[in-house]
């Protein structure tokens, strides 16, 4: 399972930084936007039979910052009994994160290894996830974009 949280703004607003716009003259283009909309964070994980989620962070209707207790929360409470419809063949399967702080926490790594033994690829996970490499991850490279889009 490859998993990974995103910001989708409630305005529309979507964040252009990684987009790029080729054309034979510049359009100018200008989009105001406010400067902190609403938004909502989201986490999903992706893998060959399927995709789990999405998974709200939030609390009476307010956004929320992810750290590890919501994280480790959301594992248990909502990733893992998803995960166990799935059956037996679980057993076989690695979980990749990337290395943000909710992540690597030792609750949250205590957690995976309960359910993933010798399978985690993470920033101090059993295999080290490889820096800035956002192509590595189904959800940065295809699914948060296609969704904002």
């Amino acid at each position: 399972w490859s998993s990974d949280e995103a910001h989708f703004h409630l305005s529309g607003t979507v964040n252009k930084q990684n987009f790029h716009y080729w054309a034979a003259e510049n359009p100018r283009n200008l989009h105001q936007r406010p400067l902190h909309s609403p938004k909502v964070t989201v986490w999903c994980a992706v893998s060959s039979i399927g995709i789990i989620g999405p998974y709200f962070f939030e609390s009476e209707d307010a956004t929320v910052t992810v750290n590890a207790v919501r994280y480790c929360e959301m594992l248990e409470n909502f990733f893992f009994p998803k995960m166990e419809e799935y059956g037996e063949e679980m057993e076989a399967f690695w979980f990749q994160q990337d290395g943000a702080t909710a992540h690597t926490a030792r609750r949250s790594r205590q957690l995976l290894q309960e359910q993933f033994p010798g399978r985690v690829i993470s920033l101090r996970g059993d295999v080290s996830w490889p820096p800035r490499s956002p192509d590595l991850s189904p959800c940065d490279y295809f699914l948060w974009g296609y969704l904002k889009s």
